[in-house]
């Protein structure tokens, strides 16, 4: 048997306070799907972010080679073919090993009995002689040299002693040309302290410390302090240099490698700071007219006595970074833009190449790189790597004409290489050596390589460059 229960309907009061329940729990809910939906937004621009770092070699970013690891790709280059064979071309001179007309000690060897019948050959007559030259060192020894200091008396009653030859102020000491060899190791080859001291020790066969190799250094990079001052107002004073800056790990802290430089001179100095504080302190950009090459990070801007001339090279990679990133996108049209900007810089700086460029061709090509830019200026992609893809493009079509000074400017080259070489040799330390543990330290490095980088500009090599400083007379600019 069913009963049917009867329910009583809800007064008006419960159902309006349901409905209120309900709006409530609505709010709550749009509340709570907002913010989900914006944590989700910041999600996928993070991923994006990663994703994008995850993609970065040094074919589409400013990180060097060796950091693409031992799965990088292999290299694509975006210059054409030039027609030549790889390797050394016609008329290089090229470097081998070579016999000389004059050796130090000449070896004869005879043979004894003829390898026919066996005849002895003690008196027969010489037909031929095969030269046969082997280059190596002598056994390595250290020299002693004893300066004797002699005092006579006079016979007023006064005893007067020789003066100590220039250079020589201690019992026991170590001579300009093995402390020129600590410094070169060192500071040349990238060694560690220790094993620079290892190093002297075996290949010397005398004791030499970890501190020894510390105060040869720090004397040497003190004996430059009048070359840096020469170097600083010799590029302050050229029509085009360098400019660039990297980081440097010091005490385990980030620092910042900053170099100036032209075909003759360099000066690297080390610095806590990145930025235009560091840069004043280096004492070249404030006081530089001429044109500056970069790679239009801000502060450069902020010196406005000099003219900008920006790095083809490096807006390449940043251009390539954003093709790259949307290799897999089904949109062409958000990156296209940047393969038609890239397009036309290596087309103006193939015209640039090939001689007298002609106006029209670089007109049309110029006004190619304009259109991609102003595209590039209105791609739809959300989040932060829109955001840079669209900084890039303004930055493209604003500075149109710093990117292609070189080609109005014969001085002026296509890229920013010259200053990137200056400060790759901090980053081959680091991989060597590891980081700097001292400020000093660094600072010691900066300018010791400012010195051997100049010095090799004029043809001196490193280890005579350094024999040169730790005899006291470092070379130095000439001052006319």
């Amino acid at each position: 048997m069913c009963h049917n229960v009867l329910v009583p309907k809800p007064t008006y009061e419960e159902l309006a306070d349901l409905v209120v329940e309900l709006r409530a729990h609505i709010v709550t809910l749009n509340s709570r799907i907002v913010e989900q939906d914006a944590h989700i937004a910041r999600q996928d621009a993070r991923i994006a972010d990663l994703e994008r770092q995850a993609s970065s070699t040094s074919r589409n970013s400013s990180k060097p080679p060796s950091s693409d690891g031992l799965g990088k790709p292999n290299p694509k280059s975006l210059r054409g073919k030039s027609g030549r064979k790889p390797g050394g071309q016609s008329g290089h001179p090229g470097k081998t090993l070579e016999q000389v007309a004059k050796p130090n000690t000449v070896v004869r060897h005879t043979p004894a009995r003829c390898a026919g019948c066996g005849a002895g050959l003690t008196r027969a007559p010489e037909v031929a002689v095969a030269r046969r030259q082997v280059f190596d060192l002598p056994p390595i020894a250290i020299r002693v040299t004893e300066h004797e200091l002699v005092s006579r008396l006079c016979r007023c009653g006064v005893t007067t002693t020789a003066k100590d030859p220039a250079g020589v102020n201690a019992p026991v000491q170590y001579g300009p040309r093995i402390k020129a060899i600590m410094v070169y190791l060192h500071m040349g080859q990238y060694l560690s302290k220790h094993r620079t001291a290892k190093a002297m020790s075996e290949l010397f066969d005398t004791p030499v410390s970890d501190g020894t190799v510390s105060s040869a250094t720090a004397r040497a990079a003190k004996d430059l302090t009048g070359f840096a001052a020469a170097a600083a107002k010799k590029i302050a004073e050229a029509d085009v240099a360098h400019f660039d800056e990297t980081g440097f790990r010091v005490k385990g802290k980030l620092h910042w490698l900053h170099s100036a430089s032209t075909p003759n001179f360099a000066l690297i100095t080390c610095d806590p700071k990145r930025g235009r504080e560091a840069m004043d302190r280096a004492e070249v950009l404030p006081n530089f007219t001429g044109v500056a090459v970069h790679d239009a990070w801000a502060p450069y801007d902020t010196y406005k006595q000099m003219t900008h001339a920006l790095c083809n090279a490096h807006v390449l990679r940043e251009l390539i970074a954003v093709t790259d990133y949307h290799a897999q996108s089904a949109e062409p049209e958000l990156w296209c833009w940047a393969g038609q900007a890239i397009d036309s810089i290596i087309a103006i700086k193939e015209l640039d190449d090939a001689g007298p460029i002609d106006p029209a061709r670089l007109a049309t090509h110029r006004e190619l790189l304009t259109h991609a830019a102003l595209i590039g200026t209105t791609t739809p992609i959300p989040g932060p790597v829109g955001a840079q893809h669209r900084a890039l493009a303004r930055r493209i079509n604003n500075r149109i004409e710093d990117y292609l000074r070189f080609t109005t400017d014969p001085r002026v080259p296509w890229d920013n290489n010259a200053a990137e070489r200056e400060i790759r040799m901090a980053k081959l330390r680091q991989k060597v050596s590891g980081s700097m543990r001292t400020l000093t330290g660094a600072k010691h490095f900066a300018i010791l390589r400012s010195y051997l980088s100049t010095t090799a500009k004029h043809g001196i090599d490193g280890l005579a460059a350094l024999i040169q400083l730790t005899t006291g007379k470092p070379w130095m600019p000439q001052t006319t």
